[in-house]
């Protein structure tokens, strides 16, 4: 192989839209840089995209117009996925921008992916994608036919994606989250946080938009929990809309209630949480078994296709995280399922032991060799592959998800 194997490679990454999209999307993008690749992700103009790559060095920013299905607004959405389309092919037709055209697009999922990824492949780009959901978005489910090959963040998806070669690498997480893989310090990260290094914390996050079901449960369960472990302390990332009513049901805990609209600094909250409460996207159970915390999650349940009820109970077979269902919200419950979590030992044991076969450390890393590879080589019909043929059998870290009997 090629000491710098990238070299003379242009990929763009369509990753806008949340979170889940860019942070996963710029994991590979560095892996490719570090492998002489140009990278440009492809964002969009929502201030959650921007605010991600202010300052970024190394990597080429281009922002293409949002694009988003709600409900049956089809008129609109496909008036703007024209606009999408129109303003990739622009982009990458103008040498001014790039040095020239992009051999690949990678695209991490939404709509916002799929008019980059057309105007890509018109252009004689290799196409690719992933799913880091166990069920496969819509955008996916419309591109996989066109790509080169398919990469999924976990192993059940691989049968629900068809027509394409389909590997599951895992969903790649943010550098300095899986900076803390190999050392991280729980005592430095609460005291940097303003918080007692000596006592437990419980971290509360329903992703940048808040969760309120996942807000009014907590809330409700709040005294209780403060009074059966006087010790505990809280993050409690509530989301804007939310902010004033978790901010006083907080209240009257004094200093040991730490309650944020958002934290930028999320690598600082997951290092200090001892337990974690949790909506289920991909890409937050992907840092929770990178850093083996404990969790309970309770999936949104007006998620497309319910897939975060799918996301949280592939964990919860493996006895990786617990379930519980928004629909019946009951306080003693998950206080007695935040106590267990703190206080059982051996079932922390157990948990850590599953995220530790969940976790795929080398998810980015596998997906930009992939790509890389497959730029190298003249392109033929592909083979389908699934995790194990692609796997090391004795790395534990590769055990996949089992069915439930």
């Amino acid at each position: 192989m090629r000491s710098n194997p990238g070299s003379n490679t242009h990929v763009a990454i369509a990753c806008g839209g949340t979170g889940g999209h860019l942070f996963p999307g710029l994991a590979v993008g560095r892996e490719l840089g570090s492998r002489g690749a140009q990278v440009t992700l492809l964002i969009s103009p929502k201030e959650v995209d921007q605010a991600a790559v202010r300052g970024l060095t190394g990597i080429q920013i281009a922002t293409l117009p949002a694009v988003g299905l709600q409900g049956r607004n089809y008129g609109a959405f496909l008036l703007g996925f024209a606009r999408a389309w129109q303003s990739a092919r622009r982009q990458f037709s103008n040498r001014t921008l790039f040095q020239r055209p992009p051999d690949a697009i990678l695209g991490m999922g939404g709509f916002t992916a799929a008019p980059p990824m057309l105007a890509g492949r018109q252009l004689g780009a290799a196409t690719f994608l992933h799913e880091s959901n166990t069920i496969p978005g819509r955008a996916n489910r419309l591109m996989v036919p066109w790509t080169r090959e398919a990469f999924t963040g976990f192993d059940e998806t691989v049968a629900r994606l068809r027509n394409t070669r389909v590997t599951c690498t895992g969903t790649p997480i943010r550098e300095n989250i899986s900076q803390l893989r190999h050392h991280h310090d729980p005592r430095s990260a609460k005291a940097c946080l303003g918080l007692d290094p000596d006592k437990p914390v419980l971290l509360i996050t329903g992703g940048s938009q808040g969760a309120r079901g996942l807000n009014q449960w907590v809330c409700a369960a709040l005294p209780g929990l403060a009074t059966a472990a006087p010790n505990l302390q809280f993050i409690h990332l509530s989301g804007a809309p939310d902010e004033a009513t978790v901010v006083a049901a907080h209240h009257p805990l004094g200093r040991r209630s730490m309650v944020r609209p958002f934290l930028q600094e999320m690598h600082l909250a997951l290092a200090a949480a001892d337990a974690v409460i949790s909506r289920a996207g991909a890409s937050s159970l992907a840092e929770l078994a990178a850093l083996r915390i404990p969790s309970i999650l309770i999936p949104l349940p007006t998620a497309q296709d319910n897939h975060q009820f799918h996301n949280a109970n592939a964990l919860a077979r493996c006895g990786a995280a617990v379930l519980l269902s928004q629909s019946n919200p009951d306080p003693e419950r998950l206080q007695s399922e935040v106590l267990a979590l703190l206080h059982n030992t051996a079932l922390r044991a157990s948990m850590q032991r599953a995220l530790v076969e969940i976790d795929r450390p080398e998810a980015a890393s596998l997906i930009a060799e992939s790509i890389l590879e497959h730029l190298r080589q003249p392109f033929t019909q592909a083979v389908r592959t699934t995790t194990a043929s692609r796997a090391r059998p004795t790395d534990p870290r590769w055990i996949p998800f089992k069915e439930a009997a």
